[in-house]
């Protein structure tokens, strides 16, 4: 197995306060909208390890197999609510920001199912799931149990 670096061991501090942060975005939205759009990005990202953990929480939370394995099509899938497509649209309005600035109708979808501050607070969602991934994906990590177990 090739060295890991990780990033809780080797920039503690900074690690703390991107946790903290990350916590605070998390508390601030309904946790199962919380994993859907955490296991959407991750998807469109293609982070495993992200994917693993927050299908593991998500179905810890009361989500279904059904709409977690639905995610990778949740545009054709009839099992989300407007309120959960809307999360879900602005997810990859914003994941696949490179694509192109298409986000009209996202956002359109996005103020008919949010208030002003849960938009904000589901924008700095998405915003943190996006860099968990970049930090896992750029460090090939693989957390079990809050610990690295091995790199891809």
């Amino acid at each position: 197995m090739t060295k890991v670096t990780d990033p809780f061991a080797a920039a503690p501090t900074l690690m703390k306060h991107w946790m903290a942060a990350s916590m605070a975005a998390e508390k601030s939205l309904d946790k199962t909208l919380v994993e859907l759009v955490k296991i959407r990005a991750s998807i469109l990202n293609g982070c495993a390890n992200c994917i693993n953990m927050h299908s593991i929480d998500a179905r810890a939370h009361g989500e279904t197999e059904q709409r977690i394995y639905l995610l990778a099509a949740w545009h054709e899938a009839p099992v989300y609510t407007p309120r959960e497509r809307a999360a879900l649209a602005w997810t990859d309005a914003l994941t696949k920001l490179s694509e192109g600035h298409t986000q009209k109708a996202a956002k359109d979808a996005l103020e008919a199912h949010f208030t002003p501050e849960e938009q904000v607070n589901l924008t700095v969602m998405i915003n943190v799931i996006n860099g968990w991934n970049r930090i896992a994906v750029g460090f090939d990590l693989w957390y079990e149990n809050g610990a690295v177990v091995k790199a891809a």
